[in-house]
């Protein structure tokens, strides 16, 4: 999406150039001439609309979450969310007087899992008010059972239609709250089982593949990798075959969130207002073309894609589309969504628009153009002609507006693949390219030089920081026998899917990846850069009390527990579990005996060391199960979570979280207090109380 291109940097002759201020978003003007005459003239939406159109995007966009669908505790969130969410954040003001502030689950997003404030985040974050609020919105973010999206951004996940037995491609993925809601999904379906498929999340920024990665973990999933590549060149990936070789990956699912001009964010970043030309989607409709042709060669015969825009710009929406599918010459078609969220408001794609310089010259065809803009107007950039309409049925496509459903302005078009774009796809490994994009996208890149001369076919190194190799346990780890003995884990657990980042010296942290996720590293390490897999499921706790020098990591726990016997799961009611929760000081735990006789006899034997606290509460048609990191000491017993978890856990067990709820203003104006009295004191001047 267009917030990737804010990361280049100005150079001239090759020293940095200083940065422009960054205008405050309140002083901003909201005005562009360009804008208007552009957009009135492509038709993007009714003549009748336009004034509620243009009024809409230049107002601020409504704060939204999402409650985290994969959790058992999803519906005790829901119910929080319901009920004293919005008594307590919402209905208070500094003067005691009840707020006029709404707070509703979108209506076509299932489930009510998903929530559209009155506010903006502007609003939460800076008024005393809501303090409440914010401080639920950041913890449980955190803790990763609610993610803080814009409202158009849940759309294309949920149109891919996602199972847990599909291998999926988010092809430019970071910052990466579509990919953690493409992993809730790969979970939704499995159950207590670990899915067979998987998340690849790839981003061509180095940078920004770290903030995915932090998105991504908070979902816990041993099912997710992430890489490093350009996605308009990512490689044939290979994984193994049911005759011990190996084959081409093909995926069942692929999302192309595609960078873009970005002018569908302009209620969120209204600095674009001042930087919007007509010349910013030619370059990206080059770009986003060959993202989308890529996609569409990895992807299986069957399966289907979602491309997606945060432009409103037809040149980097339909148009893309329709050379897609003339240049894959009916390997593609364009599915229609159009009933799959029902209750939400759009627009069908363009299936007309016209073509302009960065003067606002407009074309109706490439025959028009003048001859100075012909290196950057192309002819695939024109829409389809009258006669031919019917062949590509862009009105499938899903434009969402403004003033729709007061959310930002954005593109959607899902693809399903009905036959080979090229021949080779999907054969083994002997017979696949897999260096690069295959032979017909750099054939067809040849027949569109002049298109793609901005682009580079040189074989791509690994950029950015060094990442830590990936080290699979291998059979017979001494490590592990300790570990599985210790907590007595089932045979039918597979110690080779566990690795650390190190060769040699101490193991600090072991992480667990599905099988799937463990052969994709290994047959691809050497061919794309991985950044993250697998998630922490054993620490490092070298203690003179513990038989075994790890412990249980919060994070990994629910991966590993149907493999856990013997004595180290503890039932505990839910008193004793809030007491051990407010108690969270390691160096003054609550001792054993201040606890209840039903967790007093369970722990009377055990030896100090990890362990797993185990709260059900029958509740609904299923029971609420809270599995938490514990530790046994000598003679107490506590919690092993994070703040973010803690503070969560006691949420849903309705305890008292007031310690952990800090009013950041109360704080900021102590503060100021004391610094006033200092000042006076060394000045030795009072104030005047009026």
């Amino acid at each position: 999406m267009g917030r990737r291109n804010r990361h280049l940097k100005r150079k001239q002759n090759g020293a940095e150039l200083p940065k422009t201020p960054r205008k405050a978003y309140e002083f901003i003007v909201k005005e562009n001439e360009k804008f208007v005459k552009y957009y009135q003239t492509q038709n993007i939406c009714k003549p009748e609309e336009w004034d509620d159109f243009i009024t809409a995007i230049k107002s601020d966009l409504p704060a939204t979450f999402r409650i985290t669908g994969s959790k058992e505790e999803a519906q005790r969130m829901l119910e929080i969310v319901q009920g004293e969410l919005i008594q307590d954040c919402l209905h208070q003001t500094e003067d005691g007087k009840e707020e006029a502030t709404s707070m509703a689950p979108l209506p076509w997003y299932p489930d009510n899992l998903a929530w559209q404030l009155t506010l903006t985040r502007k609003d939460i974050r800076r008024s005393e008010a809501y303090f409440k609020l914010h401080n639920f919105l950041i913890t449980e973010t955190e803790n990763g059972t609610i993610s803080r999206q814009e409202t158009v951004s849940m759309i294309p996940p949920l149109l891919l239609n996602i199972k847990s037995h599909h291998k999926v491609l988010d092809i430019c993925a970071a910052p990466g709250s579509k990919t953690a809601q493409i992993i809730e999904m790969l979970h939704a379906d499995s159950g207590d089982a670990l899915p067979t498929g998987y998340v690849v999340a790839n981003d061509i920024d180095n940078k920004r593949c770290y903030m995915l990665v932090h998105q991504a973990k908070r979902l816990n999933s041993p099912c997710m990798a992430v890489i490093n590549h350009d996605g308009a060149i990512l490689p044939n990936l290979l994984e193994n075959d049911e005759q011990g070789g190996t084959r081409q990956v093909q995926y069942d699912r692929i999302l192309c969130d595609v960078p873009c001009s970005g002018d569908g964010t302009l209620r969120k970043n209204p600095d674009i207002w001042m930087k919007w030309t007509p010349a910013n989607c030619l370059h990206q409709h080059i770009v986003q073309s060959r993202v989308l042709r890529r996609g569409a060669e990895l992807l299986k015969v069957g399966g289907q894609l979602v491309y997606s825009t945060c432009s409103l710009n037809p040149l980097e929406n339909e148009a893309v589309i329709h050379r897609t599918l003339v240049e894959t010459n009916g390997a593609l078609e364009l599915v229609d969504v159009s009933h799959v969220l029902p209750e939400l408001k759009h627009d069908p794609g363009l299936e007309t628009w016209l073509v302009s310089s960065k003067d606002l010259e407009f074309y109706k065809s490439f025959d028009e153009v003048n001859n100075k803009w012909k290196t950057v107007i192309r002819p695939q950039m024109f829409p389809p002609k009258v006669e031919d309409r019917d062949r590509y049925h862009l009105n499938r496509c899903l434009r969402i507006l403004p003033h729709h459903q007061n959310t930002g302005a954005f593109f959607v078009a899902v693809l399903r693949k009905v036959k080979p774009i090229s021949a080779g796809e999907g054969e083994k490994a002997e017979g696949v390219d897999t260096s690069s994009a295959s032979e017909s996208n750099i054939n067809n890149k040849r027949e569109n030089q002049n298109d793609f001369s901005r682009g580079s076919r040189k074989k791509r190194r690994f950029d950015g920081y060094k990442e830590d190799p990936f080290v699979f346990f291998t059979e017979g780890e001494a490590v592990w026998e300790d570990i599985k003995t210790y907590y007595h884990i089932s045979d039918s657990f597979d110690s080779k899917c566990l690795l650390t980042r190190c060769h040699g010296g101490k193991k600090k942290n072991i992480y667990f990846t599905s099988p799937a996720v463990k052969d994709l590293v290994l047959n691809n390490q050497q061919m794309v850069k991985f950044i993250n897999t697998g998630i922490r499921t054993f620490v490092r706790s070298d203690n003179r009390n513990m038989k075994c020098a790890f412990r249980l990591a919060q994070e990994g726990l629910e991966s590993i527990f149907p493999y856990i016997g013997g004595d180290r799961k503890i039932s505990i009611p839910r008193d004793d579990l809030i007491t051990l929760l407010l108690n969270d000081n390691p160096e003054k735990p609550p001792n054993i005996v201040d606890l209840s006789e039903v967790v007093q006899k369970q722990v009377d034997n055990l030896s100090p060391g990890s362990c797993i606290l185990i709260y059900t509460e029958e509740d609904g048609d299923k029971p609420l199960v809270l599995h938490i990191s514990g530790w046994r000491g000598v003679q107490s017993l506590r919690c092993y979570t994070s703040l973010p978890s803690t503070v969560h856990f006691l949420r849903i067990l309705k305890g008292d979280i007031s310690k952990y709820v800090v009013n950041k203003f109360q704080k900021a104006n102590s503060d100021e207090e004391t610094e006033n009295v200092n000042t006076e004191e060394l000045s030795g001047e009072t104030s005047k109380v009026e």
